[in-house]
């Protein structure tokens, strides 16, 4: 079963703050992996007008009992004042898979 395990989904401003982020969750024992996709063009109101930025969309796999000290780090290690953190239940997934991701942040 995976009920225990979820996706964590933000975006760096860039490739550098998008690696030592990784590096942050994944050394600390808060992400089993963290995959950068290619680098997407977002659009969002902030501050009173429209952006449109180059942002590098990160997918964080981890246990959800990890959550709360996973924002704590997310939060102290982005670079945006408020950084995307939207968390996702994992429904399956290949036992292998999920057994080593649980294997690495346990």
């Amino acid at each position: 079963m995976s009920e225990d395990l979820c996706l964590v989904l933000t975006t760096c401003p860039d490739e550098d703050s998008a690696e030592r982020l990784a590096a942050v969750l994944v050394e600390q024992r808060l992400a089993a992996c963290v995959s950068a996709g290619s680098p997407a063009r977002s659009t969002y109101p902030w501050q009173g007008s429209i952006e449109h930025e180059r942002e590098i969309p990160l997918t964080i796999k981890t246990v959800r009992e990890k959550v709360p000290a996973l924002s704590e780090a997310l939060v102290a290690h982005h670079p945006y004042e408020v950084p995307e953190l939207l968390v996702l239940p994992v429904i399956d997934g290949l036992d292998a898979y999920t057994q080593w991701i649980r294997d690495w942040i346990q």
